[in-house]
């Protein structure tokens, strides 16, 4: 996945989510931190929704909403484990990190909103990216044949 969002950005979403939102869990508040520590791993971060359906994700909840209060999903095995995610985070820095965050306001919040990315791991993003790249393929075609067709 190209990452569409900037670090500085993430980074500014992160910092004022967590001076606004108490987290359900402290180790949570720790692991976010950690990610803003390294531009690198920054990068790798997205913020989506559905997270369950990514190879890798954590889901994140903030005092005042209905959720569980954190998880951490690695392909089939999820755990409630902070300690265990950021073992892995860790130790495996090159791989994409996918965040669901609930609280109150999240729809309405401008900076999660300018960082919230397409997950594309849902079957509807993967369709509407599928018929993106297909008219981007005819696009090219007939602009390939529009130049040839015209001497140049």
């Amino acid at each position: 996945m190209g990452n569409t969002i900037p670090v500085v950005e993430k980074k500014d979403f992160l910092k004022s989510f967590l001076k606004q939102y108490e987290l359900k869990r402290r180790e949570c508040a720790w692991l976010l931190n950690y990610l803003m520590s390294d531009d690198n791993l920054m990068e790798k971060v997205h913020f989506i929704e559905q997270a369950e359906q990514t190879p890798k994700s954590l889901v994140i909840s903030a005092q005042g909403v209905s959720t569980i209060p954190f998880s951490f999903r690695k392909h089939q095995h999820v755990t409630t484990d902070a300690e265990k995610a950021f073992h892995d985070i860790r130790l495996n820095q090159t791989e994409e990190i996918y965040i669901e965050l609930h609280f109150n306001g999240a729809k309405s919040y401008s900076l999660y909103l300018a960082v919230l990315e397409d997950n594309p791991y849902l079957p509807e993003n993967q369709k509407r990216a599928e018929v993106i790249e297909n008219e981007a393929e005819r696009l090219l075609s007939h602009s390939l044949y529009m130049f040839t067709r015209n001497g140049f």
